[in-house]
């Protein structure tokens, strides 16, 4: 018998596309919620053709959309846009990340919703908010990263650089999930809906609090240093002797005097004063770089590994994607399932935060329109008015 989830009986609709609005709803699915994905009909989500990676199935689709049901609807149509009022009327979140303003312009903005159902919640994401001198500004993951001094901060000294993944996005939708949440909450004493309205650059700008406050009244923000802390050295990546590299974290001067003795065997060096002090090997960083590279030459990766963890020096590999998908600590803890897809199982992570209390979700990635005619007969449409639907172009 299945345990119950979290939000077991919660409907979702979402007006969804790329990776934050997909990103939220994927996480409130993995509780339990019903989330019915709206789609144009005939292509879907634009996300499902970013590549064809996983069997023929775009990444990021495949990432962010299992256990969702797909509907397609072409809301320009008057027909379709009622069939997604009548799932308004039972739903408990809509959810949207369109262009800016084009909900609003559907009838689908909180004021016009609030009225007709007081329960229900309205998630907006936008790249800007929907107030202010940007609001109609298209925004894109890599242009958020730009504006939100993201890229100022990350990359090497000459080269600035975005980060590996869709930071903003996913920024994003975390705090829509967390936002969901937090609304269904307050929604179970006051018995009343809300309008989260949730901007990327106000998302990653909440990340940035680091950097930003580092860099306190006109104060110098922190240095481009490639993978390494712009602050704190010893800590960052250093090769070892077999091509392999090792990233390492000192944090404090109890581990720089342990780091030279066991890890360098250069226990004099602790007492250096080009180096007794982090601010010191901040400042000398090039020296002590040399010095530890010259030190590391001569073993393996696992050697290196070794005396780190002999040091109690907090370590790691510098791992690429194939090392994280046969990383051992993933496969120890029994954190893969495989989920179906259009294409056929997939394999597939268990979302962060182990529960005694249930199991997560994890249903399969829909097809286009998978869902289409099984939701309208809930709706109570006949064969022939689907058969009108089809023949309109409006599912």
């Amino acid at each position: 018998m299945t345990k119950p989830r979290p939000l077991d009986g919660i409907t979702v609709i979402s007006l969804e596309h790329a990776i934050a609005a997909p990103f939220a709803s994927r996480q409130l699915a993995d509780l339990g919620a019903r989330v019915i994905k709206v789609e144009r009909p005939g292509v879907g989500d634009f996300a499902r053709a970013y590549d064809t990676r996983v069997k023929g199935e775009a990444s990021h689709f495949v990432w962010t959309n299992r256990s969702k049901e797909s509907l397609t609807l072409d809301l320009k149509n008057p027909d379709a846009l009622a069939v997604l009022m009548d799932l308004l009327k039972d739903a408990d979140v809509l959810l949207q990340n369109l262009a800016p303003g084009a909900a609003a312009r559907m009838g689908l903005s909180f004021e016009a919703l609030h009225e007709k159902h007081p329960r229900l919640i309205v998630c907006d994401i936008s790249g800007y908010g929907d107030n202010g001198p940007y609001r109609d500004k298209k925004a894109y993951d890599l242009l958020i990263q730009s504006e939100a001094g993201f890229l100022s901060i990350t990359g090497t000294p000459e080269t600035p650089s975005k980060a590996g993944n869709s930071m903003a996005d996913i920024a994003a939708g975390m705090y829509a999930f967390t936002s969901i949440l937090s609304a269904l909450l307050l929604r179970g004493k006051t018995g009343e809906g809300s309008h989260i309205d949730v901007s990327m650059l106000e998302s990653l700008g909440e990340w940035m609090g680091y950097p930003m406050y580092y860099a306190f009244e006109g104060a110098a923000p922190p240095p481009r240093t490639g993978a390494s802390h712009a602050s704190i050295y010893p800590y960052g990546p250093f090769p070892a002797g077999d091509g392999g590299t090792v990233m390492l974290g000192l944090q404090n001067e109890r581990e720089w005097k342990v780091f030279c003795e066991i890890v360098l065997q250069a226990p004099a060096l602790a007492t250096d004063e080009r180096f007794d002090a982090n601010f010191k090997r901040n400042a000398n960083r090039e020296a002590l770089r040399a010095l530890i590279v010259e030190a590391f030459a001569s073993l393996s990766t696992p050697e290196v590994e070794a005396r780190l963890d002999q040091a109690q020096i907090a370590n790691a590999r510098m791992n690429d994607m194939a090392g994280l998908w046969a990383h051992p600590q993933l496969k120890a803890r029994e954190r893969w399932r495989d989920v179906a897809s259009p294409a056929g199982a997939v394999p597939a992570l268990l979302p962060p935060g182990r529960s005694s209390a249930f199991d997560y979700r994890m249903d399969a990635v829909p097809g286009v329109g998978e869902h289409t005619e099984a939701i309208l007969r809930e709706l109570g449409r006949d064969p022939a008015a689907v058969a009108r639907l089809r023949e309109a172009k409006a599912i």
